[in-house]
């Protein structure tokens, strides 16, 4: 596994048929999201109707992506009840979807007998693998990313992904 490689955009940009993200923790507290957290606690929402606040340049490379025929998909497995961060995150989810991803959620307590790798990831056309690692708590650990192409590693992701997958439940119906 390497630590030195390629950044998120150029994986993406080389994806040919899809792009599966699997986010398995409750707590996430990234430097980059600290902001947006602290004034969803106070109150602030997001609207789908104010896309100029929340539309971000990530947003247009998921169209893009998309545009090109790649499926992207995200799943999440969450604890329940739902964490506050979880719930943060829920509420604006929407904006993933309205760029183009499918995004769905699974009880932690539904995915007992899956095997799954110990970080999330990242995995692009069940080949290429990019874990994201965390501190315990939630914030970036260093190195922040491991890429690995090794063929019994990226079926295990795709395993899981598609173990998650298939349980899991669709965005507009999960409710926290």
């Amino acid at each position: 596994m390497q630590s030195n490689m390629p950044d998120f955009r150029t994986l993406l940009r080389g994806a040919k048929k899809s792009a599966v993200h699997l986010e398995m923790r409750d707590q996430y507290s990234v430097a980059d999201e600290t902001e947006q957290f602290a004034a969803w606690k106070a109150g602030h929402r997001y609207s789908l109707e104010n896309r100029a606040e929340w539309w971000h340049p990530f947003h247009d490379f998921v169209v893009e992506t998309i545009a090109r025929g790649v499926t992207i998909r995200r799943a999440r497995i969450v604890s329940e009840p739902v964490t506050e961060y979880i719930r943060y995150e829920h509420s604006h989810t929407f904006t993933n979807i309205a760029a183009g991803e499918q995004i769905r959620w699974l009880p932690r307590s539904r995915a007992l007998d899956i095997a799954l790798p110990g970080a999330d990831f990242w995995l692009f056309d069940s080949r290429i693998v990019r874990f994201n690692l965390f501190t315990g708590d939630g914030e970036w650990a260093d190195p922040r990313n491991v890429m690995t192409e090794d063929p019994t590693t990226a079926d295990l992701c795709t395993n899981a992904f598609e173990a998650v997958w298939e349980r899991a439940v669709p965005h507009e119906d999960f409710k926290v």
